[in-house]
């Protein structure tokens, strides 16, 4: 057999194991690394049917959040609002606007505008929005300036640790809740953020779990 196999070849298996092994570990590391929520959600922002401008009725009208998300204080989720929601100002308002056919056109059949989703947990995933809002968490930590956005765009990465950041220091999060909703509040300083959000977690008793059935459930 050693006048057919030159004796190099013993050492190929080894070699093709070794070989193997690397790119396996390089594929884990580049999928591990790249295809998460930072990479394939942040920065998502989806063309609706309806071009609806966060930046004009958050921002330039002040319309409060609570108006359209109506139950985002008292349920897990903070729903879409229903066409009705938005004839309540536009059956007075832009009545024969081009840009607004496809809702005249939902309200009178009652058929929902198919509204193309920017912000999704996976379904092993629980996520309440009432026990964040209603501990001073603010919309503003989550999905961003919003009032800002002429498109909404996903602007966190919603991942496992992102969350756990604010799950183990959540004074850092925290502002009174009469700015809750307040997409331009700032505080004065890091220094005050703290010392109030310090003061906020003491009085209101916040202690967010860190154990996995918090949120996998």
């Amino acid at each position: 057999m050693s006048k057919i196999f030159p004796k190099w070849s013993n050492s190929v298996p080894l070699k093709v194991v070794v070989i193997l092994a690397v790119l396996g570990a390089t594929l884990v590391g580049v999928v591990w690394y790249y295809f998460t929520p930072k990479y394939t959600r942040v920065g998502y922002a989806p063309t609706q049917p309806v071009a609806f401008d966060h930046r004009l009725h958050a921002g330039d009208l002040g319309i409060d959040c609570r108006y359209c998300h109506t139950h985002v204080e008292r349920s897990k989720h903070s729903t879409v609002p229903p066409t009705s929601t938005c004839m309540n100002c536009h059956n007075q308002i832009k009545t024969e606007s081009p840009a607004l056919e496809m809702v005249r056109a939902s309200y009178e059949s009652g058929e929902s505008i198919p509204w193309i989703r920017v912000h999704e947990m996976p379904d092993y995933v629980f996520f309440d929005h009432s026990v964040h809002v209603n501990r001073g968490v603010s919309c503003y930590e989550c999905h961003g300036q919003v009032n800002e956005m002429e498109v909404v765009r996903h602007e966190h990465s919603f991942s496992m640790g992102w969350c756990l950041e604010c799950h183990r220091q959540p004074e850092n999060y925290l502002r009174p809740p009469e700015e809750i909703y307040n997409m331009d509040w700032q505080p004065e300083s890091h220094q005050a953020r703290v010392e109030m959000g310090v003061e906020f977690k003491h009085d209101w008793n916040v202690n967010p779990p860190l154990s996995c059935s918090a949120c996998h459930r």
